[in-house]
């Protein structure tokens, strides 16, 4: 446990005039933002603080100890999950809503000034300025595929990732899925990696060595490079026939949020705490208390439907989304896509979605491009419903458990119409 004079001194640690007035600043903004209806107010908080001092970050990280988190998929979910875990060790701070930018951080490490420890998921693009800026003990690095909700490219931040491992001081130590051919490349400069087994579903933008451009070979062992002898590394950490196990034994995976993608990212965040030296089985204790990440898999009861939010935002999360689907073959379905934000005016990804999975079930399409992913539905064999309306979908279902795929804008307006 950390020492209570410890936790006394960061709380009481004074920062400079400037930053303590950009701050104020900040929290006035944010205040403002949500008074005025425009939102939680943490992003536009965070960017004041930033403006009136840009080392606001880097002074609310120190006297810390941080775990970073970043992934194209499963990072808010793993987070929370290390956040929950790290609380045995003292209080933590944690950007619970998910405002994963240096201006979601300095809201976030504001409001728990007190806190010893730190658990922050980060945009995979600002992964190298923000630990930096936070000198962090450990980064999580889950995943990395392409991104259609901002347009990254997956390649560019393969290379940025790698540089920013390249560059992390002694005593940081990456957790890395060393089944994933673009992390394990982009962590191999890290002084100290722990290596985990945490799966690869979407393989389609891992067919190239990153390092020489050159194909792949792929066996059940894994993956090599022939030519510049990239292979994957032996993980220590593994999920087998649902228990989790590590250097000191083994868990059950025992936890309240559903599917394997779950099961993977409650293993990262395992790892990552015993980089703090906290004990598997404590850690499995506290992520097991968990039943929702920010609207993700809470259950809304909508006139005896018990509905369960899933968000999928590129080619890799809708695999995800589908296999759970697929488990749960009583449930009713909904795919709600609306045509807000890049994964509304875009739509392609629906089309790397192995909707086959579901042949032969019936499903409902809502939201403004609910046609567009009707017709995927219905070449995949599923009988298809279209209702404009996300909640006139959900009452169109039969009574008991009704999954619901959302792309990024349907996801929000559900889930805001769903807590009302």
């Amino acid at each position: 446990m950390l020492k209570e004079s410890r936790q006394t001194a960061i709380a009481h640690r004074a920062l400079p005039l400037r930053a303590g007035f950009a701050l104020a600043a900040g929290r006035v903004a944010k205040d403002l933002s949500r008074r005025l209806g425009k939102g939680s107010g943490g992003v536009i908080g965070g960017n004041v603080a930033l403006r009136l001092d840009p080392r606001v970050l880097e002074l609310l990280a120190s006297h810390r100890e941080t775990a970073l988190v970043s992934a194209t998929n499963g990072k808010s979910t793993t987070t929370q999950f290390l956040a929950a875990a790290l609380e045995v060790l003292g209080p933590v701070a944690h950007n619970r809503g998910g405002s994963n930018m240096a201006n979601g951080l300095v809201t976030a490490l504001d409001a728990a000034r007190d806190a010893p420890l730190a658990a922050l998921e980060v945009d995979e693009a600002y992964l190298g300025p923000i630990s930096a800026a936070v000198a962090p003990r450990s980064i999580t690095l889950m995943n990395l595929s392409r991104e259609f909700t901002r347009g990254v490219s997956f390649k560019r931040e393969a290379g940025h990732w790698r540089d920013t491992a390249a560059h992390l001081p002694p005593d940081c130590t990456i957790v890395a899925n060393a089944d994933d051919p673009l992390v394990a490349w982009a962590a191999q400069p890290a002084p100290t990696v722990v290596w985990v087994e945490g799966g690869l579903l979407w393989e389609e933008d891992a067919r190239l060595c990153r390092g020489c451009l050159e194909p792949l070979a792929w066996d059940r062992a894994g993956y090599r490079c022939d030519v510049c002898g990239l292979t994957r590394p032996e993980p220590v950490w593994r999920l087998v026939d649902g228990e989790i196990h590590g250097p000191s034994g083994s868990v059950p995976a025992d936890i309240r949020l559903p599917g394997r993608a779950n099961r993977v990212n409650a293993l990262f965040a395992l790892a990552t705490a015993g980089v703090f030296g906290v004990d598997p089985a404590t850690a499995m204790a506290a992520i097991a208390r968990i039943g929702d990440v920010d609207g993700r898999y809470r259950q809304y009861d909508v006139d005896g439907r018990i509905v369960q939010l899933h968000m999928v935002k590129n080619s890799a999360s809708w695999g995800e989304t589908i296999e759970l689907f697929a488990c749960d073959a009583g449930a009713g379905l909904l795919f709600a896509v609306d045509g807000f934000g890049l994964t509304g005016r875009d739509t392609a990804t629906i089309w790397d979605a192995p909707v086959e999975r579901l042949a032969g079930r019936r499903a409902t399409a809502s939201g403004v491009r609910r046609d567009d992913i009707a017709l995927r539905l219905e070449i995949a064999g599923i009988q298809v419903t279209t209702v404009e309306d996300h909640l006139d979908a959900i009452r169109s279902c039969p009574p008991g458990p009704v999954h619901a795929a959302c792309n990024y804008s349907a996801f929000n307006v559900l889930k805001k119409r769903l807590a009302s």
